[in-house]
């Protein structure tokens, strides 16, 4: 099959340093897994055949933003991704699980402090391809096909090139960022173990959420859902089984989240490709356009700028939260995953947001942005306070589930959640729906100068002075990150106010041809 060729090509180095690392047995192991893999059927297949004109007339109807009921095109957009977002997740929700029960809780602290690294790594990738997201739904709300086309192509070079940079930094900086952060000795092996094979999948990382934000600006946000899934399953077996029963510690989680995203990766070209697509993959519609290039790292570059300031923020977090014991890192660490595992919601919102946004700013029609951001708002505010409810529910439990002996650190996770999964985590879903308006505008340098607020204003110096002038302890550090988001929510609902943003646009009147 193309599909398993195509995926074994992505993955073969990945594939060839786990097997020549283990025993002739683990080899049979591994590689008839490999296969069962690599063999998956690509969501799609099977379908009735449709003519070109069809395919594109249905394609066009279930993209465009821009036409029918608000409410019900956002959360229809917006369903998958949180399944997908879910799904994504599990990346590391796993991973912690896993090492937790097999590791203990210095495996715990060794994950949750490369987590940090792996965040900022992810944060500049979703950034970066977030301006291709924006640029495609406007040109897409245009209907400027050449417009798409370039941009794709641009994106996708762009991508690539961006990957190895990070790839290369990343593997410069983790071990003297983890020695800057006082990762407890007992567990910097592990992280290092965890981090370097983390950094050498950037480019998987980089190449799937290129064609994600690409199918988001174009209206799609299903196809994301059928790639996590299948690789959610393969990262999921392959923690149990290399974790586990193969010994592999900490890098056995890190080889399973890499080879998952591979598989996420793959799936996704072989479906673009089979399916009927404003971009021909010829090599010479890769050429960067200068203008898309510009127009992308417009929106890309604030939005990487304003994921990886938040990302350093809680690095340096940890740091603080470090110099209090494993106990409390590997409770903090645990804490930060379920707090993140109950914001997908409104991730997924706001995504739905910026990609509407998007469409209905390309196509003049600030009327349909507004109502957006304000169904967007409302939605968020209602299932964050669903998820805030059910952590403090069953805060207890939640916890136990990663590290059900340590009374410590369950002690010291529960006061996390308690704290910091409360009510601001209403303040910051609205300031999430916000910032998503802002980048879909094409104005993400409201959303980086929110970040700036949230991480250099508020976050790190309140927790410091709490923690540490104001002798509170780790629970001042907690307090400071709850207290994080009031500042720049403020500055968002403002900006949202003002009119000045409806004449904004990224691309130019003489692109709508």
């Amino acid at each position: 099959m193309r599909f398993g060729q195509e995926a074994m090509f992505c993955l073969l180095p990945f594939v060839f340093e786990l097997l020549l690392s283990y025993k002739q047995r683990e080899h049979i192991t591994v590689a008839a897994l490999c296969f069962l893999i690599m063999h998956v059927p690509v969501p799609g297949k099977g379908m009735p055949d449709l003519s070109m004109k069809e395919r594109n007339d249905l394609m066009r109807k279930e993209q465009d933003l821009t036409t029918g009921n608000v409410s019900k095109k956002l959360i229809k957009f917006a369903v998958p991704l949180l399944l997908a977002n879910l799904l994504q997740s599990f990346y590391s929700i796993v991973d912690m699980l896993v090492v937790g029960r097999f590791v203990g809780e210095t495996g715990l602290a060794a994950i949750s402090n490369a987590s940090m690294i792996s965040f900022i790594i992810n944060s500049i990738c979703i950034g970066v391809t977030m301006g291709g997201t924006v640029l495609v739904a406007q040109y897409k709300g245009a209907d400027d096909e050449e417009g798409q086309r370039e941009t794709v192509g641009t994106l996708f070079s762009l991508s690539f090139f961006a990957s190895l940079l990070v790839t290369v930094s990343g593997l410069l900086v983790y071990r003297p960022l983890f020695q800057i952060l006082r990762v407890p000795a007992g567990s910097m092996q592990d992280a290092c173990d965890y981090m370097r094979i983390i950094c050498c999948g950037t480019v998987f990382v980089f190449g799937y959420n290129a064609v994600c934000s690409v199918m988001k600006g174009l209206g799609d946000s299903k196809s994301s859902l059928y790639f996590i899934a299948a690789a959610a399953v393969v990262n999921i077996l392959l923690d149990l089984l290399l974790v586990g029963p193969f010994g592999m510690g900490t890098a056995g989680a890190a080889y399973a989240t890499v080879f998952s995203q591979g598989i996420s990766l793959a799936i996704s070209i072989c479906c673009l490709r089979r399916k009927t697509f404003i971009f021909p993959f010829r090599l010479k519609n890769f050429a960067v356009q200068t203008e898309k290039m510009a127009a992308v790292l417009k929106v890309g570059l604030p939005t990487a700028v304003q994921m990886a300031v938040v990302n350093i923020s809680y690095l340096m977090i940890t740091g603080m939260l470090n110099q209090f014991g494993v106990s409390v890192a590997a409770a903090s660490g645990v804490g930060l995953k379920v707090n993140t595992f109950a914001g997908m919601p409104c991730w997924a919102v706001g995504q739905a947001v910026t990609a509407m946004a998007g469409q209905n700013m390309g196509a003049g029609r600030t009327d349909r942005v507004k109502k957006t951001t304000e169904t967007g708002l409302r939605l968020n505010l209602l299932i964050t306070l669903m998820a805030v409810v059910l952590v403090q529910l069953f805060a207890g439990q939640i916890i136990m589930l990663f590290e059900p002996q340590n009374k410590e650190v369950i002690a010291d996770g529960i006061l996390y959640l308690r704290i910091c999964c409360g009510i601001n985590s209403l303040v910051y879903a609205a300031l999430y729906t916000f910032d998503s308006f802002a980048i879909g505008i094409g104005a993400a340098n409201i959303a980086m100068v929110n970040a700036l607020l949230d991480a250099a204003v508020v976050r790190l110096p309140v927790s410091w002075l709490l923690a540490f002038t104001a002798g509170m302890g780790f629970p001042g550090v907690y307090v400071g990150q709850a207290l994080s988001p009031l500042l720049p929510f403020l500055v968002g609902w403002l900006y949202f106010k003002n009119k000045g943003w409806e004449s904004k646009r990224l691309i130019q009147p003489a692109d709508h041809t």
